[in-house]
């Protein structure tokens, strides 16, 4: 019943009688074991509606002290429950556990260092929890706790962090001789180290002078464990600390990490060596960081390592990916030259290489190959684009091959369209990567109708996952094609259209809507022909109770593509779609006591009613036709001066919000000037954003300033 029951509905007489009688349930002298795992299992799930007893001192006392009693009980899963319900009552009541916290690290310690591991587990788990909670405030409110302050910061893990770091570093010389890394198991060494990155992240620099000695003493010791657990804790504290801090580190580090990766006799040592590498180029290498961590000098040496290592193990392979993975995205914004250049071939061979590996479907391996071959490919220099140009036809090859194989089990079948997916996901990379770039443009067009032949007999196969990742790549391949891209679809439209259909996988339908505007930019006019049967589906999703409301911002946002595209044509659609995006507007308006999801949510969804809305004046503009849009203006204004004083808007929807009233100015000219003059707030929304911080809110609003007092002097 506490499960299930919304905290919206129980009145407080009958939670304080639910309490009663769970609270008493858990009492050692009431009953049987059966009924004590029972009542903290209930007592568990009725957290949610327990916030006025956590307001009343007296009754907070009482249950903290059961549950504290209950996590000493006999029985483990009793102990195992009671520190569940500590979990929930640290992220639900972390304002009020000030009084407690001392027992409660004393109770944690003891079960970590000397219980089974279930109820260890959780003891771990609960000072992740701190972390989480920790990590939210000081990131929502900059470590600036004034007034505004919903709940203070009580610096839980700061004070902890002598006695917790300690404890933590205990459970990292845990680990379990044939721990399985591909079944993803979860032991105390990987809580110990994940509940350590957390710390980490709560209190930065402090937290390296208590960890540093404990990897000096044991980085070099002859038990695998002690070698494994100090690197393990190394790698987790890079998240966190400043680079200054850091970077001297991790410059004495790096030669002995790369030593390990290829010399250290035991797998897990260089699994978590190669993750910590990874780690390492992900949070302390890039065109943020001061001092560069990877030089012309160690350059090759890291690349060599990373190469051979892809020749190892599958887990530790897998690893050696993500780290290439990582050495590639730190080059993204360099520029014109980039330290990869010189090895992209050899890059590129060894990663293809790995994707044939008999055993490349262990450890995520192929995946891993694939996954960091894209992001080589997306992060390289133009220099590098003739090479890309020769992937083309490799990766053509391997769909092809792909879907030529046919009788296949039903593993064997799942095998089959995951690598389909992978396929078309760096075919899409790839054409990202070609079709931007001016030199090498002209010689991928000799492969557009190939790769869309491609595309076509994948999307023949029926699969939604992959039929996903098609859809991605078929944008991206009208992106490049531009309007050539309407000799495929008479051919491709069928596909589209069941994509759009496919209220199931609702995945695919948001996936194919953005698609549809992908292909109204490349096509603009010459969509036409499809637009009957595009819209048509738009608006009977859009009526279902059957669709995710996450695919609505999209569709939404769909309707000002196509209007941008085939301009004063979209009048015989504006008696369907304004209602629409009227309607989701006023419901998009009124979010008060709304929760941070259903807030994220609302942004998107009046995010995408904007798009709609800049689309369809946009494409009136200069028409004659633009009287249609008149009766439709007051709405508008109304809309933006709800969402402006509602006071919860994002960023991206505030650009788009002041971007639509300079397009209702600029389309509407006087006959928006005065509705705008009218409005209860648009001129102070315009003051707001030309004063703000973000450089694309403040030149929306220079243009719509312009727009408005050339509307208002008509």
């Amino acid at each position: 019943m506490c499960e299930e029951v919304s905290p919206d509905v129980v009145e407080q007489d009958q939670v304080n009688k639910i309490l009663t009688a769970v609270v008493q349930g858990m009492n050692p002298s009431e009953g049987s074991n059966d009924v004590r795992l029972a009542a903290t299992r209930a007592l568990y799930n009725a957290l949610s509606f327990a916030q006025a007893n956590f307001s009343n001192d007296m009754e907070r006392d009482y249950i903290m002290k059961v549950v504290c009693e209950a996590t000493l009980s006999p029985e483990v899963k009793i102990r195992q429950a009671a520190f569940e319900c500590l979990v929930s009552i640290s992220s639900s009541y972390y304002d009020k556990l000030a009084p407690y916290m001392q027992d409660i690290f004393n109770i944690t310690a003891k079960a970590v260092r000397e219980d089974e591991e279930p109820v260890a587990l959780q003891a771990i788990e609960f000072w992740s929890s701190i972390c989480d909670e920790e990590i939210d405030i000081i990131d929502e409110y900059g470590g600036d706790f004034t007034g505004d302050s919903d709940i203070p910061c009580f610096y839980f893990i700061k004070q902890a962090l002598p006695a917790l770091v300690p404890m933590l570093l205990e459970t990292l010389l845990k680990q379990e001789e044939d721990q399985d890394q591909d079944e993803g198991a979860w032991n105390l060494a990987m809580a110990g180290g994940t509940c350590l990155g957390l710390v980490a992240r709560t209190v930065g620099d402090d937290i390296v002078p208590l960890v540093m000695p404990f990897i000096e003493e044991n980085i070099t010791k002859p038990d695998w464990r002690q070698r494994e657990g100090a690197t393990y804790a190394f790698g987790s504290i890079l998240e966190g600390p400043s680079p200054n801090k850091l970077t001297p580190l991790v410059n004495v580090a790096l030669n002995f990490m790369l030593t390990a990766l290829t010399n250290d006799p035991n797998s897990h040592v260089k699994d978590t060596t190669a993750w910590t590498l990874g780690r390492i180029f992900e949070f302390l290498h890039g065109s943020t960081i001061d001092t560069p961590i990877i030089t012309q000098a160690n350059c090759q040496q890291i690349i060599t390592v990373l190469l051979q290592s892809m020749k190892d193990a599958p887990n530790v392979a897998e690893k050696a990916c993500g780290a290439l993975y990582f050495l590639a995205q730190g080059y993204e914004d360099i520029g014109q030259t980039s330290p990869l250049t010189p090895y992209f071939q050899e890059i590129v061979q060894s990663l293809l290489s790995v994707t044939h590996r008999e055993d490349a479907g262990e450890s995520r391996l192929r995946t891993a190959a694939y996954e960091t071959l894209n992001e080589v490919v997306r992060c390289c220099t133009d220099e590098t684009a003739p090479m890309v140009l020769q992937l083309v036809p490799v990766i053509m090859m391997e769909l092809h091959k792909n879907l030529e194989a046919h009788n296949l089990s039903s593993d064997e079948r799942q095998k089959q369209n995951e690598l389909q997916g992978l396929l078309c996901g760096c075919l899409q990379v790839i054409i990202q990567k070609l079709g931007s770039s001016d030199q090498t443009k002209y010689g991928f067009m000799q492969y557009a109708d190939q790769i869309m032949n491609l595309f076509l007999r994948v999307f023949a196969c029926r699969s939604a996952t992959v039929h996903e990742e098609a859809m991605l790549a078929i944008g991206a391949l009208a992106y490049a094609t531009g309007p050539d891209f309407a000799k495929y679809m008479p051919e491709f439209y069928k596909y589209l259209e069941m994509g759009l259909q496919n209220f199931e996988e609702y995945q695919v339908c948001a996936v194919t809507v953005g698609v549809v505007g992908d292909i109204c930019r490349a096509l603009e006019e010459k969509v036409l022909p499809w637009c009957d049967g595009i819209m048509t589906q738009l608006l009977k999703d859009l009526s279902s109770n059957q669709l995710h409301r996450s695919v609505k911002p999209p569709i939404f946002s769909c309707f000002g593509d196509i209007a941008l595209a085939i301009g004063d044509n979209f009048e015989k659609y504006l008696m369907y779609a304004m209602p629409m995006l009227q309607s989701a507007a006023e419901l998009s308006a009124h979010t008060s006591n709304a929760d941070d999801e259903l807030v994220e949510y609302t942004n998107l969804l009046r995010n995408g009613i904007l798009e709609a809305y800049s689309g369809i004046f946009q494409g009136f503009k200069n028409s004659p036709k633009t009287q249609l849009l008149i009766p439709y203006a007051p709405h508008i204004v109304q809309f933006l001066d709800l969402i402006y004083l509602e006071k919860d808007m994002d960023d991206v929807v505030m650009k788009t919000a002041i971007g639509v009233l300079g397009d209702l100015a600029d389309t509407l000219g006087s006959n928006a000037g005065s509705l705008i003059q009218q409005s209860l707030s648009s001129k102070d929304f315009l003051n707001e954003c030309l004063s703000s911080d973000d450089h694309l809110i403040q030149e929306s609003a220079e243009w719509t300033k312009l727009a408005i007092s050339r509307a208002i002097s008509i």
